[in-house]
């Protein structure tokens, strides 16, 4: 059995001020996120895109937090939030929806792009090759916050978690970094020259790495939810599987009608 690192998930308090793990965690991925993109941008020569970054990201951001965070309220804690209305605003304590900031960045993204005249498709997949990194960074906050921790487990890394009782769980969070985070980003990233490549042809049209991206996290989620200790308040709801596999399945669903619809579109703009 490996010993949890006890971190304090509060970097520096000054009064009510704080400045925690979590939050810095966020700033990181969103930081990472905003780099890429630019070298992208620069390498690729599309000025549009360079012109219109700044404001494109506080969309997003503004989008997945948002998203994220009424994901949450709605789809895995209602009941508490009902009672505790005044609860929803403090995403600093955690509670944050992957699936629900990856709708909302996806809505304010394509809204953003359609009144700017920008192609969403181009732009999502500039944008999804770098939120793994993001993913990645995410993760390290819910293992430092010691929330979202695994099942019980007798594997000699299996870790007993503060909130976890006395037996030693899967390092879950540890497996999602890995998997839907350096893992996902290696892929896409290997992916993008291609893409830019051989872009607007029937095999790879723009739209196909946001595809590829909602598979590969849907599938590497769903995978890891074995290992993951259910919500408490929502056990398992169907078929043995959680909340997460369930909205996994509909996004694994999403992403194959998705890479369909792209290469339909594009054929037939081709046949016209």
């Amino acid at each position: 059995m490996l010993e949890y690192p006890q971190i304090n998930p509060v970097i520096v308090a000054l009064g009510p001020l704080q400045v925690r793990w979590y939050g810095l965690m966020y700033v990181l991925g969103f930081a990472a996120t905003y780099g890429l993109v630019i070298y992208q941008a620069k390498r690729l020569q599309w000025r549009q895109m360079l012109d219109h970054v700044d404001n494109l990201n506080l969309a997003l951001i503004i989008g997945v937090i948002l998203g994220g965070r009424l994901g949450y309220v709605l789809l895995y804690n209602p009941g508490h939030y009902l009672i505790n209305p005044w609860e929803i605003p403090a995403i600093w304590s955690g509670g944050m929806s992957f699936h629900g900031g990856c709708l909302g960045a996806l809505l304010t993204g394509f809204w953003y792009c359609r009144r700017k005249a920008m192609d969403c498709w181009k732009v999502a997949d500039l944008y999804v090759v770098t939120v793994p990194i993001g993913l990645f960074f995410g993760r390290l906050g819910n293992f430092i916050n010691g929330e979202l921790y695994g099942r019980i487990t007798t594997v000699p890394w299996g870790m007993v978690f503060p909130e976890g009782g006395p037996l030693p769980r899967h390092p879950s969070q540890l497996y999602e970094a890995g998997l839907e985070g350096i893992g996902l980003f290696l892929l896409l990233w290997s992916l993008k020259s291609k893409a830019w490549q051989q872009v607007q042809t029937a095999n790879w049209p723009h739209g196909t790495l946001l595809a590829l991206f909602l598979g590969g996290y849907g599938c590497s989620r769903f995978v890891v939810e074995f290992f993951r200790e259910p919500d408490a308040q929502l056990g398992l709801i169907a078929l043995g599987f959680s909340m997460g596999q369930m909205l996994c399945i509909l996004m694994v669903v999403g992403a194959i009608g998705l890479w369909l619809g792209r290469k339909r579109s594009v054929r037939q703009r081709g046949a016209a």
